[in-house]
Formats: structure tokens, sequence, C-alpha cells
């Protein structure tokens, strides 16, 4: 070794030490930071960082059917977490994993069976865990019930939050409003304390007040099943305020059995004949809470509901919490809600109802579809375009007996669109050859007064060509019972209606649009912002005083989700 080359290596020795010093303390740094990071949810019992293996945690939910089904769940949430263990901490279970073993030991609370979720005995898989003295059986039994216990979360979260049934892939169930896009996930993070959320994950909580008042009404009609079946009524033709009839006592009884059940226990029946005061104000509120007239009058309607089972009323609560599982998690700030069986719109802005009132939904034969979409243009004016199933089933018939038919509701033939519409005379029509398919024109009803659709109409474009509209027939509204129309929807109150949504525009103010609701010519306004719409089917609703409304299942479609989701 040259005297020169010894000279240059004594004086890059020190230089040498001290980088190597420095690397050795930032790795062992970098080792305890990791280490740090690492225990505080997913040590072992001895202390050692678990990481599981990607095919050992499908391979553990594949052999169990009901986690299968959310093998992607469960491979998305460990692998956003680098696989390591989720419900451990220094070898311990969290408080979590009681909690979420109470919440499933209490889910019949939510109309579910708990023995659904009971696919895996936790308390038997921790004490094993325990018990192991083997350090890679303990690994082992520790890996499958952390993935037991997110698997299981899966299972019962999708029903929970999203349903048990999925409306969308089951035929006989109408119900097409925007999905509930809730990520389990995510859900599951909050829950571990990983992640902040807006919304009540952790508590295990549902995301609407109007489930969670269904699911107190739902504790409160079990618990009437303590005091027996209730007694059947005998159907009268009519049964007024003061009247006399051996009746009377199976009445009192049976609304007192509803709705004042400790009296009923002690209620005598004795000589109990007579329709007083009390027994009214008992008729009225059970009139009122089924969506009858509450007029205190009992016939062949009121003793009909009367007559539905307590058991079937506790179905269908069971049933309508089901529906709001397939809700949005979030409504938007301002929203239309229609809700078909109780034949009322509201409009509901910042969470409180800014408006609201009655309407008409189709018919049975003609009932209006579930689902939601985006309120775009209100027509004031409008022309109402005859669909050809109309044509068919009802113009061709009176055209046939009268040819001035179509003169006479103000309806005119035409072909063409826009500018290049043409008027059709009727005479020129074969009206016996007429059918829905080949009949290629178009039959409108004029603006006016006879017009179907009333002064005014609000679109949201959509596949079953259904709006929300005026009506001539403000009669109907009277009823009880409005299913009326061939689908669309009939709001009582329309001007209101248009004067809320062009609020925002000064120069529609109320003079303008009554102005244009009168003038006879079609004008089209599109509004600045959409607003959603939101036209479902509820048949059970509790209000914000705790009073339990059930509403006839119009379109019998209770009866489909029971078989669902019942068996």
């Amino acid at each position: 070794m040259s005297y020169a080359f010894r000279l240059k290596f004594l004086f890059i020795l020190p230089f040498l030490l001290v980088l190597f010093v420095s690397c050795g303390q930032q790795s062992n740094k970098n080792e305890e930071n990791n280490e740090k990071a690492s225990t505080s949810d997913s040590r072992s019992a001895k202390g050692k960082v678990v990481v599981m293996d990607s095919v050992f945690i499908i391979s553990y939910v594949r052999s169990v059917p009901e986690f299968k089904e959310h093998e992607k769940l469960v491979r998305l949430f460990y692998r956003d977490r680098g696989f390591k263990l989720a419900w451990f901490k220094n070898g311990e279970l969290v408080p979590q994993a009681n909690k979420f073993k109470e919440v499933i030991s209490k889910a019949d609370q939510e109309g579910l069976n708990p023995d659904n979720y009971k696919l895996k005995n936790f308390d038997q898989m921790y004490k094993a865990y325990v018990e192991t003295k083997d350090e890679a059986t303990q690994t082992k039994l520790q890996q499958e019930l952390d993935i037991a216990l997110t698997a299981s979360y899966f299972h019962y979260g999708t029903d929970f939050y999203k349903g048990m049934v999925n409306p969308r892939k089951v035929s006989s169930i109408d119900w097409k409003v925007k999905k509930n896009k809730i990520k389990l996930n995510k859900a599951l993070q909050t829950i571990l304390k990983e992640r902040e959320s807006k919304y009540p994950y952790y508590e295990f909580a549902p995301l609407h007040p109007e489930y969670d008042r269904l699911r107190t009404a739902l504790k409160k009609y079990r618990d009437l099943q303590q005091f027996g079946e209730w007694p059947k009524v005998e159907e009268v033709k009519k049964l007024k305020p003061n009247d006399v009839s051996p009746q009377v006592a199976v009445l009192r009884k049976r609304l007192l059995m509803e709705y004042e059940p400790q009296k009923a226990k002690t209620l005598n029946g004795q000589n109990d004949t007579l329709y007083d005061a009390n027994l009214e104000v008992l008729v009225k509120k059970f009139q009122e809470l089924n969506g009858l007239k509450a007029d205190g009058v009992i016939g062949p309607a009121t003793v009909k509901l009367l007559n539905i089972p307590l058991d079937d009323r506790i179905d269908q609560l069971i049933i309508n919490m089901e529906r709001w599982r397939w809700i949005p998690k979030k409504f938007e700030d301002k929203y239309i809600f229609v809700n078909i069986p109780r034949y009322t719109m509201h409009v509901i802005e910042n969470g409180k109802e800014v408006l609201t009132m009655k309407v008409i939904v189709g018919k049975s034969m003609h009932s209006t579809p579930v689902f939601s979409d985006k309120l775009e243009y209100v027509v004031f004016s409008p022309y109402w375009n005859v669909p050809n199933s109309i044509v068919e089933n009802e113009i061709k018939p009176n055209m046939l007996k009268n040819p001035n038919f179509l003169a006479s509701q103000n309806m005119e033939i035409v072909s063409g669109q826009g500018k290049n519409v043409k008027q059709v005379s009727p005479s020129s029509i074969d009206w016996n050859s007429v059918t829905a398919k080949n009949f290629k024109l178009l039959i409108r009803q004029k603006p006016g007064p006879k017009n179907a659709l009333g002064p005014v109409k609000f679109l949201f474009p959509n596949e079953y060509n259904v709006y929300l509209h005026g009506t001539p027939f403000e009669n109907l509204f009277n009823q009880d019972q409005r299913g009326f129309s061939h689908g669309c929807i009939r709001l009582e109150d329309p001007a209101s209606l248009a004067e809320y949504l062009l609020k925002d525009r000064p120069e529609w103010d109320p003079e303008a649009i009554q102005q244009a609701m009168a003038t006879g010519e079609e004008q089209w306004v599109t509004l600045k912002a959409k607003v959603p719409v939101y036209i479902v089917y509820f048949t059970s609703w509790v209000d914000n005083t705790g009073n339990v409304h059930f509403y006839q299942d119009l379109y019998n479609h209770d009866e489909d989700l029971k078989k669902e989701y019942f068996g």
C-alpha cells in the first residue's frame, strides 16, 4: 500500500465511521417506528405483529356460504389495512367486538333474525385462542376470529343498512328509487375508530329517523302481543255516536287494546252498549291513523281495518323498515317526496317540511311507478298528449259513438313536431282499425279549463312518462282513497308548488304564475337547479309525535315484499 493511499484512507476514515453510526441509528429508529405503528391494532398475544396472507383470508371466507357473499368486501377491507388484524389490540379483542356481538343478539329489534348472524361462536373461538399454548395454532385461531368478525359484520351490515331483499333483483317488487350506496368497508373502519364519519356507524345506528321511529313502533306493537290477539268486530252497516249496540263492548276493547292496553285489561264489558264520547274519540283516532275520514261513523271500511290481525300489523312495520334500507343514506338539501299509499306530497328543505298537499295517484290497474328522478321543467298552460293506450281504450270507443267527441273535449289530432305540426281531421281516421301500436298520429288536449293536466305540469323526464300536474277535477281530493289517475300524480295545489320552485326567479312572482296558468298558451320554464323527486311506497309511517299510521296496500306491493322477506 503506497504512502499516498494510506494518507487518503486515514483522512476519510472518520467520515465513514460517522456515516455508519448515523445510518445504523436511523435504521433502528425506522424499525422502532414501524413496530409502534403495527402494535396499535395487530399484535398477537406473543407480541408479534400479525399480517395475514390474502389466500388464507379468502379461503376462510369461502368456507362459509354466508361469508362468501361478501368476499369482495372482506378482501377490500383487509387490503386497505395491509392485511393486518382489525379486531385485536395487544392480543386482546377491542371493545367493539363485544358491542357487535350484543348488536346481533338484538337483531330482532330491527325485524331481523339474530340466528342469521350467529354463524360462528365468537366466545368459543376466543376461548380457544386464549387457551392454546402452541404459538402457530394460536396465531391461526386469532386470524380466523378476526376474519369471522369482519365477515359477520358485512353479513349483518348488508341486511341492516342495505336490506335483506334487493328490490332490483326481484321482478315482482316495484322499486327503482336511487340506490343506497353505503360503503360497508368504510363503515367498519369507522366502528373501529380508524376514520371519522358523519354517519352513525360507530353506534351501529340507522341512517334515517323515520326508520328509528318505525323500530320504536315495532317494539310497541310486539309488546301488545302480551295482551292477546285483538277481538274480532262483527260487520255493521253504520254505527254512529249515541247509538246503542251490542257491538260497542267489542269495539271499545279492540281500540283500547291498541291505544291504551292497560285500560283494556281492567275493562268490564257488561252492559257496555252505548256508543259514548270516549269511544268516539278512540274511533276517530283509529280512522285518522288508518287513512280514513275521521267522522266517528263506523261502517264496513272501518270494521275491515279493525279486523286486521296484530301479527299482520307487526309484519307491515317490519317490511316498511326494510324499505327505508333501500333509501339513499342521505337526502339532498331540497327534495320532493311523494308517498303513494298516503296520497300526499311533501317538499323538504334543509330537513324541514316547507310544503305539503294531497295527491291523486294511479288506480290499481294503472299503478304509479316507484322511482326517483330530478325535476327540471315547469310547464304552464300545458297541452296534454294522450297516450296511445288511452287512445285505443277510451277515445276510440267514444269516437265510434260520437264523431264530435274530440271537439267536445277540446282535443285535436296532429302530425309532425314543433313548427311542423299539422292538424289532421278526425273524419279521416278509420277508428275501427285504431290500436295503440298502429296509431302514428298524436291526439292532444289544448290548454284550458278542461285540460286533464290542469293549469301547470312539472316534468322530470323518465322512462315511465310520469309527472306531477294539476287537475280540473278538484272534488276528488275530498276522497279518502285517491287512486284515480292513469299513473301520473295530480296535485291539490299546483300553483303553490310552482311558486316554491320558482322563488329564485323574481320575474315569476305569484301574479305572473297565475297569468301564465290562465293564458291558454303553453310556456316552458327551466329550473335554475334540478330538484330531486322521490316517488315511494310506505304503508306504515310514524309521525313526529309518535303516532303510528297505517295505509292501504293499494298495489299489493306489501304482499310481494312479504313473500321475499319472510320466505
